[in-house]
């Protein structure tokens, strides 16, 4: 493990704040599961199952959070300073950033994951419900929400490092997310609204809050939240040698 990644996991280790976050996952996963079973809907019916394991795809918003403050929580406490001098080659910090970040965001969906699992089998049970944990669409929704948790980690990250003011970066993302990617999506129609991160998440994570159609392929939905990850990132990236630490 090179020094660089080896600061980053120690720094995780040693601040709170990122691992409280990270708590809202599961807690988000409890209660959407709960009020789901809880509104009378048929617990029989397979695409509900399907329903209650999407919620894993909803954590995402946690994990982009997280991936905000591995840079721009660095410049709201001083610490981005340091870490330069320690490791003068900023790319390598970036980049370490983005690789461990995405791999505790993989974790963090890995958590809910289990989370969902565990909170469906108890409500299906309570109900007697059949709960199917082998079918291959409860494994495609479990393992996009996994990855919508990676892939926002990243973005976070490389969002981060663009705009350097904390609650800047959260606010921007917060309302591209409520607001903002609804409106476009509208303004550009469904035909390429389905290219943009949000929808293209819900390919992904087949949990289409917005009721869309003509959403893209899971597959589809992948490719596209890896794209933009990969831009995020090199953005961030390109900001960060390019621009004074102060």
């Amino acid at each position: 493990m090179s020094p660089v990644i080896r600061s980053e996991f120690r720094k995780l280790s040693t601040v709170r704040a990122p691992w409280l976050l990270l708590a809202a996952g599961p807690l988000i996963i409890v209660a959407g599961i709960s009020g789901l079973a809880a509104s009378g809907g048929h617990l029989r019916d397979p695409a509900l199952q399907s329903r209650a394991f999407s919620h894993v795809g909803l954590t995402a918003i946690v994990t982009l959070m997280f991936g905000i403050l591995a840079v721009a929580g660095e410049y709201r406490h001083g610490t981005i300073t340091d870490t330069y001098l320690s490791f003068p080659g900023r790319r390598a910090v970036i980049v370490a950033k983005l690789a461990v970040y995405g791999l505790v965001g993989a974790a963090a969906g890995l958590v809910s994951s289990v989370t969902a699992i565990v909170v469906t089998a108890a409500w299906w049970a309570s109900q007697g419900a059949s709960f199917q944990l082998s079918t291959a669409e409860t494994w495609r929704t479990l393992g996009g929400g996994l990855a919508a948790n990676v892939a926002f980690a990243m973005i976070g990250v490389g969002l981060g490092a663009v705009i350097r003011n904390l609650a800047a970066a959260a606010a921007v993302a917060l309302a591209w997310i409520a607001l903002v990617e609804g409106i476009v999506g509208q303004l550009v129609g469904a035909g390429l609204a389905r290219y943009l991160p949000f929808y293209a998440s819900e390919s992904l994570d087949r949990a289409n809050l917005t009721a869309a159609t003509g959403l893209l392929p899971q597959w589809g939905g992948g490719l596209v939240l890896l794209g933009y990850a990969v831009i995020f990132a090199g953005a961030g990236l390109l900001t960060t040698l390019n621009r004074d630490v102060t």
